[in-house]
C-alpha cells in the first residue's frame, strides 16, 4: 500500500493549522475574562468591531455567552456601550435604508427616541399617555423596544393597540404611523435580528445582559433627542457618557419606574442630561411625600378611563405630567424644572381641547 503523498501530507497540515487556530472573537472573550489582575475592559474601537462581528453572526454561541456574562459581571464602561452601539446601528441603518428605498419611502423625520425595553410589573405603564399626549401636540416620536424575555412583566407592544398608538411590524408601517398620528413603536427583532436573539437568551441564561443596556441608546431614526431610562442608579452615569460619545446633542436619563421612561412621582429624580452637547445633571423634587402601592392588577381599562377623564389616579396624573415635563426639558421647550411642570400640567388639563397647539414649529 502506498503511503500518503506530499499532496496529502500538506492538506493534512494545513488542515490542523486551519482546526487549532484561534477564532476571530476570542480575543475579544479573552480581554474580559483574562483574570483579575490582566482583564480589562474594551476600548470603543474593540466594543465596535466585536459587537460588527455579533449582529453579523460571525460568532459562535459558546462566545456569545461568555462574553455577554462577563460584561454583565464586569459591568459595561461608556467607551464600551458607545462602541457596541456605534456596529449596532450600522446594521440597523442599512436595514432601514433598505428596507424604505424598496417601499419608495424617504428618511423619517422624528423629534424623540424613545426606548421602552423593561416592561411594567408595579403601576401601569403611564408614560404611553405621556407619550400620546404629546403626540397630540405634534412632537413625533419613535419608540423602539423588546417583550417577553422576562415573566410577570406587562410589556409595552401589547398595551399599545388599546391606546390608539401604533405597533408597527415593518418601517414602511411606521413610517406611515409617524407620518399620520406623530408615533411610531418598531419592535428590536424588526431593527435588527440578532439584537432581539440576544435579549430572549434572559431566560437561558437567567440574567439580563448588556444588549437590554446598549438598546436604549439605539436612537434608529437619528432623532435630535434621546429619551433613556435605566433600573440601576449607577448605569445613569454611564448612558450619559456614552451618549456624549456617540454625539447626542440632547439627551436625558433618569430612573424610572420599572426600568421604563417614566417619573416616580413618590421619589426624587436625577436627571443626567447632555444639552447641546454638554453633560448636565438636573435634581428634581419628589411630588408625594408618601409612596403609592402597587396595583394588584393592570388592566388597559383603567389607563382609558383616565385618559378620557373618566377616573381620578392621583399617582398616575402626576406620573404622566412628571414624564410629560421631563421630555419638555429634553426638547428645549421650558426653561427650568418648575416651567416645565406647569406646563405639563396644563398640557394634560387640556387634553381634549381641540384643535391641540403645536409645541414644536416646523417650517
Amino acid at each position: 500500500m502506498r503511503g500518503p503523498t506530499k499532496t496529502t501530507e500538506l492538506f493534512l497540515i494545513m488542515r490542523n493549522q486551519y482546526l487549532n487556530a484561534e477564532h476571530p472573537f476570542a480575543q475579544y472573550v479573552r480581554i474580559l475574562g483574562k483574570g483579575k489582575s490582566s482583564s480589562r475592559s474594551l476600548s470603543l474601537d474593540e466594543a465596535r468591531d466585536a459587537m460588527a462581528m455579533i449582529v453579523a453572526g460571525e460568532v459562535e454561541p459558546v462566545q456569545l455567552g461568555a462574553f455577554l456574562m462577563l460584561l454583565r459581571v464586569k459591568e459595561e464602561s461608556p467607551e464600551e456601550l458607545a462602541g457596541f452601539v456605534m456596529a449596532a446601528k450600522i446594521a440597523i441603518e442599512k436595514r432601514r435604508d433598505e428596507a424604505l428605498k424598496n417601499a419608495g419611502l424617504p428618511a423619517i423625520a422624528v423629534d424623540l427616541d424613545w426606548s421602552s425595553y423593561a416592561g411594567k410589573r408595579k403601576h401601569y405603564p403611564w408614560f404611553l399617555l405621556a407619550v400620546k399626549l404629546l403626540c397630540q401636540h405634534g412632537v413625533r416620536i419613535f419608540m423602539h423596544g423588546a417583550s417577553g424575555h422576562t415573566s410577570n412583566r406587562l410589556y409595552t407592544e401589547a398595551v399599545l393597540p388599546s391606546l390608539d398608538l401604533a405597533a408597527c411590524q415593518s418601517w414602511a408601517e411606521a413610517s406611515a404611523a409617524i407620518a399620520n398620528n406623530n408615533f411610531a413603536y418598531l419592535p428590536v427583532r424588526e431593527l435588527e435580528p440578532m439584537l432581539d436573539d440576544m435579549i430572549q437568551l434572559r431566560s437561558l441564561l437567567g440574567l439580563r445582559s448588556p444588549v437590554h443596556t446598549l438598546t436604549r441608546l439605539l436612537n434608529p431614526t437619528q432623532a435630535p433627542a434621546v429619551m433613556q431610562a435605566i433600573f440601576h442608579p449607577a448605569y445613569r452615569e454611564s448612558h450619559q457618557r456614552a451618549a456624549l460619545l456617540l454625539g447626542y446633542a440632547n439627551s436625558c436619563v433618569i430612573k424610572g419606574e420599572g426600568g421604563e421612561i417614566e417619573r416616580n412621582p413618590d421619589g426624587t429624580c436625577l436627571a443626567k442630561r447632555v444639552v447641546s452637547g454638554e453633560p448636565v445633571d438636573e435634581d428634581w423634587p419628589m411630588i408625594f411625600d408618601q409612596r403609592h402601592s402597587p396595583e394588584e392588577l393592570l388592566s388597559d381599562d383603567v389607563m382609558l378611563r383616565v385618559w378620557h377623564g373618566e377616573q381620578a389616579h392621583e399617582y398616575g396624573e402626576m406620573a404622566i405630567i412628571g414624564t410629560v415635563a421631563l421630555t419638555l426639558r429634553t426638547l428645549a421647550l421650558s426653561d427650568t424644572p418648575e416651567n416645565a411642570m406647569i406646563m405639563a400640567t396644563s398640557l394634560w388639563q387640556q387634553r381634549h381641547d381641540t384643535p391641540a397647539k403645536a409645541l414644536i414649529a416646523r417650517l
